[in-house]
């Protein structure tokens, strides 16, 4: 089962066949090391692994941010009482934070490009990573707070908060632990 790309030792990019290394409780997102794959394989394979979950969240985020950029300019942000300008600021700083946590991988990388510190460089990517999900599960709830309550009042815009902070917790945080729990546990 061909599951993504490692640096071969010819220096081309190839498939990986996962279902050669794996034992038949991982996952091909899970697998272990190839029996070949070197160290230096292994971290290259995980960098391209961060940098291509990263390719798909930045975007989102990046959409989220040049909305919020807009909304000061428009005619109704005027009329946006304490409370609502707060929440605002809220979900605009949480979206710059998530934005900056998100890029910080690639300039770390450039920073340290040829310092042999690829490992040290995957750990503290991974954690940017994290904490950038966090800020953005936040700003998403703090947005879809916002609009709930301008369009139908504070009561609705709490629902509304509650049940996006639950969902995004359960799938983006409670599931791959639970997993992580199970697993360690030999369940």
């Amino acid at each position: 089962m061909a599951a993504g790309f490692r640096l071969a030792g010819t220096g081309y990019l190839a498939v990986v066949d996962v279902s050669r290394t794996m034992s038949p409780a991982q996952s091909p997102q899970e697998s272990a090391p190839a029996p070949d794959e070197s160290r230096d394989e292994r971290l290259n394979r995980e960098l391209m692994e961060l940098l291509n979950e990263l390719r798909i969240a930045l975007p989102g985020v990046q959409v989220l941010f040049a909305f919020l950029l807009t909304v000061p300019f428009s005619g109704r942000f005027e009329s946006l009482g304490d409370a609502q300008r707060g929440l605002y600021f809220a979900t605009f700083v949480g979206t710059a934070v998530a934005t900056a946590l998100f890029m910080a991988p690639a300039a770390y990388h450039r920073v340290q490009f040829r310092q042999r510190d690829k490992e040290r460089m995957l750990r503290t990517s991974n954690r940017f990573a994290i904490v950038g999900t966090i800020f953005l599960a936040l700003s998403i709830t703090t947005a879809a707070s916002l609009i709930t309550e301008l369009l139908f009042g504070p009561s609705a815009a709490f629902g509304v908060a509650a049940a996006m902070l639950a969902l995004i917790t359960w799938a983006w945080y409670a599931i791959p632990l639970s997993r992580r729990v199970r697993d360690d546990e030999g369940f």
